[in-house]
């Protein structure tokens, strides 16, 4: 037997029992992804809502400080309802200045002078109200404007609330003239007729800006109830009329007229 066949056969052809054979690793096991389910905090969710409220109300009035009110809610309400709707938006001082101080007789005696609300007419009306079951209101120019700008048509305490809470915005956040300018171009003069210079073209054929003394206490005398009064023939009117006067008189229009 030679020295040859004393040797170990190779395992594997070809390949001595020395060799060291490098086994690959095995893989390392990758845990599986955790779903981490996040839990429904209520509070913070009412938190960011009441945060994006204050956020979009304080936008929205800043923002039409400067740009015109296209549309409101109860403008589109009364759209649904076939009444249709003109509206045309001009500048304050395409406005006459009779309107503005007979709007300031008729529904808001104390707009230069007050902050947003007449308390001495709110209590008035309190006592009135309570005796009477026709109610009568004491809203001001400045509330008139935030409830048609800002929110809908509807008579409940928490439109109230968001009445008042807007009002103080406008009155902190635009001037006496910029409140007035929104009202007389965002207030129902008519069935569907929206702002001063529509309905000046719709009851007397002018623009706003020419409306007389007469013409412009018969805009105001329809404003409690635009849609069932008339301009032209209004029996309130005269009073308006004499009102306004009292208004240039004792300077109760500095902050709105010209």
């Amino acid at each position: 037997m030679s020295e040859r066949d004393d040797e170990p056969e190779d395992i594997v052809p070809g390949l001595s029992e020395e060799t060291i054979y490098d086994a690959p690793p095995e893989p390392t096991p990758q845990p599986m992804p955790v779903t981490v389910k996040r839990k429904f905090r209520p509070f913070r969710f009412v938190g960011a809502c009441i945060v994006g409220f204050f956020a979009f109300s304080i936008l929205s009035v800043a923002i039409h400080r400067f740009v015109p009110v296209p549309v409101t809610f109860l403008m589109i309400e009364k759209l649904t309802q076939g009444n249709g709707l003109d509206h045309r938006w001009v500048p304050g001082y395409q406005i006459s200045d009779n309107l503005k101080r007979a709007v300031i007789a008729s529904e808001d005696a104390k707009f230069c002078t007050h902050d947003g609300f007449d308390m001495q007419a709110i209590e008035k009306a309190e006592r009135y109200n309570a005796t009477h079951k026709k109610k009568r209101g004491a809203s001001t120019i400045s509330q008139q404007t935030a409830k048609n700008v800002f929110l809908w048509p509807d008579r409940s305490w928490v439109r109230k609330g968001f009445e008042v809470y807007y009002t103080f915005l406008i009155e902190h956040m635009w001037s006496k003239d910029r409140i007035m300018e929104v009202y007389l171009n965002s207030i129902e003069m008519g069935p569907g007729i929206y702002g001063a210079e529509a309905a000046s073209q719709y009851w007397f054929g002018h623009s706003a800006k020419t409306l007389s003394r007469a013409e412009a206490a018969q805009l105001a005398a329809i404003l409690p109830n635009p849609i069932k009064r008339k301009a032209k023939g209004s029996k309130r009117s005269g009073r308006i009329a004499a009102n306004a006067r009292a208004v240039v008189s004792q300077g109760l229009d500095a902050c709105a007229a010209e």
